[in-house]
């Protein structure tokens, strides 16, 4: 059996970020969170380049573009959806969801996913670096296990191995 084991380890790797401006603050302590997870993991601050977006559903079209140019192993994406009176909450929601998942799906580049969807502003805060952690931070780790991974992957077997 061929196992690959879980690698959080950011050093030599590119990093794109997008980050989305609509409830700065929450999306402000979201990439705290990333850069400062994606450091100590030995990304280079160098190596980390941020793009920003006017909302969450802008993300997923940023996205493609970092994606498509090659320069960058894996994308963490970052914002927040807070519900308000009108359906619009589920739409962005469904747009920045399945437009991020689309990316991936063409591109081959993993996408972490950092936009938190919460029903009031005290919930996104506790996600954004509260109570409940920093989101960001968990998505800039799991960008980086799944650059590793996919790294992992395309390697050959060795020869011994090879059937």
């Amino acid at each position: 059996m061929r196992s690959y084991p879980t690698e959080r380890a950011g050093r030599g790797l590119r990093v794109g970020i997008v980050v989305a401006r609509f409830n700065h603050l929450i999306s402000t302590q979201l990439l705290e969170g990333a850069c400062e997870r994606l450091a100590e993991a030995g990304v280079e601050p160098a190596d980390v380049h941020v793009a920003w977006v006017p909302g969450a559903f802008e993300i997923p079209l940023a996205a493609r573009a970092l994606a498509k140019s090659g320069r960058y192993h894996a994308l963490v994406a970052l914002g927040a959806v807070i519900r308000g009176g009108t359906p619009h909450f589920d739409y962005v929601c469904r747009a920045v969801t399945d437009g991020t998942r689309g990316v991936m799906e063409t591109t081959g580049v993993p996408v972490a996913f950092g936009v938190l969807t919460t029903d009031d502003v005290e919930q996104a805060l506790e996600r954004a670096g509260g109570a409940e952690g920093n989101k960001g931070a968990d998505a800039a780790e799991a960008a980086l296990e799944m650059a590793r991974l996919l790294a992992r992957v395309a390697e050959p077997p060795p020869l011994e191995e090879a059937t």
